[in-house]
């Protein structure tokens, strides 16, 4: 997955890429500017006042994205902030809705319209869903965040990071003094508490491994001043963490789950599709039933003649289907890193696809580097992996690609079921996702899009479903010399972001239970035990995030079927790639209508 932002109400921002037009030399006479120069001048000057206040508003938000004004403050999720950021967004809505959208440029036209679906989700958020007073995921990640995003890249000298992460530190315990204002532990799920719980001793980790050891680069005032602030720091989160345990754990009585009222309207803003819940249920339902057939196909010539192979007919029964493409799974599940060995092995598949990629000339590649990296302690419990690229305003910045350790607590069953998940063959499947040509490669592409608009707001099913459309590309373009078995794995993938997305509504709409959601995902598509267990969790962590996956790659593949169709022999792959990258990352409908010359809907 790409790095999510920090919480869903933080303002974004977008740059107009016209400007207004220039006043006429004083002795002619005054030209009248067109319709669309005045839609566009307009746009573009609610875009400038945007960028200003809404980085004012979210400073850390400001920080990742690659603008470094407000490096020294902290985002104020204080009731007083919260209603400034709500009259900001409410404004500026008002404002978008004056500017006649079919005036614009086609280009403004896309920008206003993924600029006025953020607007109205963060009114949503901060009235409707009121994260701020049950989520405390929101307070855990800014704080981890607020220092992370200053010392992970060296985007300014590291003297001026260091002061600027101390003024974040001294600010820190006041975010937590709000975090314990604004939740309600009767409303605070107990998944949400017990996993922020987890996390909150990552914070000083982040001080003792990315600040402290750069300490001694300081005039000696401004050194005592940091170490001041780290000791404060130390404090605090010694006290939130008997809070978090003493208080917020134990009296955690909130549902984790949404309902249809509220899961309906957040996958609307989401996805930004014409996808309804309904369309995504049959669709993906029916795609796990055509992949399975595949699978049974591809395992029974994988098994053919093999001692001890299962029956095999042409027309098997369930349960006949369901023993044979196990039992091809087994052969993969077998060939696995060492429990050590899980970042290192990442690397190499890495290195492989990138080998791949550059040789089969499929798409054009970063200038940029990428780095494969432990993930820090504050983001685990969530996800297994993330793509965290630099901001849209931070140039040639090394983007992180996290891998998860396994835990130290895990026993041998529990390490054992992880790494059967994430054998050699997955571990490749993963890098290309996070990676090659998967998240790396587009968000460098789409950072090089004029709009900055395009970048932050970027849609999460056009980004994670172009992940999941590269695994199947590769596959299809003979990764890994066409091994059958890697051919398997992908399509148990495949069948992981198809389940994701009936996972996600099930559980939150229809009440699916823990032992139901954990036979769709072990039985139906083929996940071990410990992936099964960390997707229950994230489930009821990060609603509408999971059905990004599967919405989004089937919007990339019927838009690439589409453009075949129209080109037929003139089709060339790494040219559609180039070009359905270069939009940027807006909804899927959009690209598509830019790049077949139709209306802007």
């Amino acid at each position: 997955m790409s790095r999510p932002h920090f919480a869903a109400f933080f303002l974004t921002l977008a740059l107009a890429a016209c400007s207004p037009p220039s006043t006429p030399p004083i002795a002619q006479a005054p030209t009248t500017a067109s319709p669309q120069a005045t839609a566009d001048a307009a746009f573009a000057d609610l875009s400038k006042r945007w960028l200003d206040g809404a980085m004012q508003l979210s400073p850390v938000f400001a920080t990742q994205i690659g603008d470094h004004r407000f490096d020294s403050e902290l985002d104020d999720l204080s009731s007083e902030g919260r209603a400034k950021g709500l009259a900001f967004s409410q404004g500026m809505l008002a404002e978008l809705g004056k500017i006649d959208r079919s005036k614009l440029s086609r280009e403004n036209q896309v920008d206003a319209a993924v600029l006025d679906n953020q607007l109205r989700y963060d009114i949503w958020n901060t009235e409707t869903l009121q994260g701020w007073a049950w989520d405390p995921q929101i307070y855990g990640q800014l704080a981890g965040s607020a220092l992370y995003t200053l010392m992970a890249r060296d985007f300014g000298p590291m003297p001026d990071r260091l002061r600027a992460a101390t003024a974040r530190m001294e600010k820190i315990p006041a975010l937590f003094a709000q975090m314990r204002a604004n939740l309600d532990p009767a409303r605070v799920p107990s998944v949400h508490a017990e996993t922020v719980a987890k996390q909150n001793s990552g914070v000083i980790g982040l001080v003792d491994e990315m600040i402290l050891p750069h300490a001694g680069e300081l005039p000696a005032a401004d050194k005592q001043r940091l170490e001041a602030a780290v000791a404060a720091l130390r404090k605090a989160v010694a006290e939130q963490q008997t809070w978090l345990d003493k208080t917020l754990v134990p009296n955690a009585k909130g549902d984790f789950r949404l309902g249809q009222k509220l899961y309906d309207e957040k996958l609307a803003f989401a996805l930004d599709s014409p996808m309804t819940r309904q369309d995504i249920r049959q669709r993906a339902e029916a795609e796990i039933i055509r992949t399975r057939i595949e699978m049974y196909g591809i395992a029974r010539e994988l098994l053919a003649g093999k001692p001890g192979a299962p029956a095999a007919p042409e027309s098997p029964s369930p349960a006949q289907q369901q023993t044979m493409i196990k039992a091809a799974l087994e052969l993969a599940n077998d060939e696995h890193p060492q429990r050590g060995e899980v970042v290192d092995t990442a690397k190499a598949m890495l290195a492989d696809a990138t080998d791949f990629v550059r040789r089969k000339d499929l798409i054009t590649l970063p200038d940029a580097p990428v780095q494969v990296i432990p993930m820090p302690e504050f983001q685990r419990g969530v996800t297994v992996a993330y793509c965290d690229s630099p901001g849209p305003l931070d140039k040639q910045l090394d983007t992180f690609y996290a891998v998860s350790p396994i835990p130290d607590d895990w026993d041998a069953a529990k390490v054992n079921s992880f790494l059967r998940e994430y054998n050699t063959r997955a571990l490749a499947e993963l890098s290309i996702h996070e990676a090659m040509p998967g998240h790396y490669v587009q968000i460098w592409h789409s950072n090089k899009y004029p709009s900055v608009l395009r970048a932050v707001l970027s849609s999460g099913s056009f980004v994670e479903g172009w992940a999941v459309y590269a695994e199947r590309m590769m596959a299809e373009q003979g990764f890994r010399d066409h091994d059958p078995l890697y051919r398997l794995v992908q399509l148990k993938w495949y069948l992981r972001a198809t389940a994701n997305a009936i996972l996600d509504q099930a559980i939150h709409v229809d009440n699916m239970s823990r032992d139901d959601a954990m036979k769709l995902m072990t039985e139906q598509t083929f996940q071990e035990e410990r992936e099964a267990a960390l997707k229950w969790t994230r489930a009821q962590l990060l609603t509408a995030q999971l059905p990004t996956y599967f919405v989004g790659v089937q919007e990339h593949l019927d838009l690439r079927h589409e453009i075949e169709q129209r080109e037929g022999g003139k089709f060339n792959l790494k040219r559609y790639h180039d070009a359905v990258l270069s939009y940027g990352s807006p909804p899927a409908r959009y690209v598509r209508e830019l790049m077949l010359d139709l209306p802007i809907q």
